[in-house]
């Protein structure tokens, strides 16, 4: 049992981190240095379906980790 949530972790967390490398760079630290100027806008369509995808994404990552540390026991 251990064995299948450690592989399915791993498809988990390489998902993962392709979700988060295909979300906007729009933000990020560009507005601290002067950049931007855009006002708040919403997500929409796919870029807020990527975002959702994400966090339900990381909520299983860290739900597998926890069931894998309490398996071990």
């Amino acid at each position: 049992m251990s064995k299948i949530l450690s592989i399915v972790q791993i498809i988990i967390s390489l998902l993962l981190v392709a979700a988060v490398l295909m979300q906007s760079r729009e933000g990020g630290l560009s507005n601290v240095f002067g950049g931007g100027g855009e006002v708040y806008r919403t997500k929409r369509g796919l870029e807020k379906n990527l975002f959702v995808a994400t966090i339900i994404l990381a909520a299983i990552f860290i739900g597998l980790g926890i069931a894998r540390f309490l398996l071990a026991k």
